[in-house]
């Protein structure tokens, strides 16, 4: 779950930051115009949009192992009683997902 959360992480922050700096380099005197001058948005909210959903099927994963694990074959093992799919991974994930949905709309909104 942690791998995927740092792959989510560098996936909307480098699409982010590619958006930025095109951005910037528009804005510089002296800058040639660019051939297609809406790719790197378009790129930028592709490898966001590749983050968020990262993001969701890192939680349908985590949740599908953790109903494998607690399922009749390891209950011998467990050593516990089922409980909720509560976890600090869960919640991380979650608001990185909410991050990601803002950094997606905040770069879509300034592309019109």
């Amino acid at each position: 779950m942690m791998s995927w959360l740092r792959t989510a992480v560098a996936l909307i922050g480098f699409g982010f930051a590619i958006v930025q700096y095109f951005n910037h380099l528009e804005e510089l005197a002296g800058a040639r115009t660019a051939y297609l001058p809406g790719a790197p948005k378009f790129l930028g909210l592709a490898l966001i949009t590749c983050g968020i959903l990262a993001l969701v099927l890192a939680i349908a994963q985590y949740r599908w192992t953790v109903r494998y694990l607690w399922g009749e074959t390891f209950v011998p093992i467990a050593g516990m009683k089922k409980e909720g799919m509560q976890s600090p991974m869960i919640a991380i994930a979650v608001l990185l997902i909410c991050i990601g949905l803002f950094a997606f709309f905040a770069v879509l909104l300034r592309l019109v």
